[in-house]
């Protein structure tokens, strides 16, 4: 199986990319924002718990999250392998994810980290807020969004890197460019599966 992390900030692509690589690899797209609207949709009861703590606007407790992507994995069984895409958030969150993999025989393969420079994810984010009309996509909270993903999310590389799963790719040029870059990453672990 398959696993890989896009990484990045707000703004880096993912989004754009994760649609792109599932398309070509066929690996399921592992997103705790649309797991949670699933969840919370189906009236499950992950997705009720969700709910109460969204409803005192709280964050969802990593155990429930995890529980969701447990819940997906089981659905997914036969799955190539899967995309994460904005999770792990925390190092608490890589580790339980780590160890979550690891009960099921299987770990994360590589994370792709997408390098982009910090006025250009602003730039992106202020125009896609004009476009999307998302109330987070402003100058404004920008910079509090980076803060946050520098304090707590940036340090799951370091947690990967020990490891030696971190590649770092461009994450500036055209789409198509970055593409066939994080292509070129994955595609060794399929071929690899096919001489095996």
């Amino acid at each position: 199986m398959v696993n890989i992390i896009l990484f990045g900030p707000p703004g880096s692509g993912k989004g754009t990319q994760s649609d792109k690589i599932v398309a070509r690899f066929g690996l399921v797209h592992l997103s705790t924002g649309n797991l949670l609207r699933q969840e919370i949709a189906d009236k499950t009861p992950l997705g009720l718990e969700a709910q109460s703590f969204m409803d005192k606007g709280q964050l969802v407790p990593d155990e429930v999250v995890i529980g969701m992507i447990d819940t997906c994995l089981e659905k997914n069984s036969e799955a190539k392998g899967f995309l994460f895409d904005g999770f792990p958030r925390t190092v608490a969150q890589a580790e339980a994810l780590d160890k979550l993999l690891s009960l099921r025989k299987t770990a994360i393969s590589k994370v792709l980290a997408l390098d982009v420079s910090e006025t250009e994810l602003v730039r992106r984010i202020v125009e896609r807020g004009k476009i999307s009309g998302r109330p987070d996509d402003n100058e404004e909270t920008v910079m509090k969004r980076l803060q946050v993903y520098r304090n707590e999310t940036e340090p799951v590389a370091a947690h990967y890197a020990q490891l030696q799963k971190v590649e770092h790719i461009p994450g500036e040029g055209s789409e198509a460019e970055i593409f066939e870059a994080l292509s070129g990453r994955i595609a060794p672990f399929f071929l690899a599966k096919v001489e095996e």
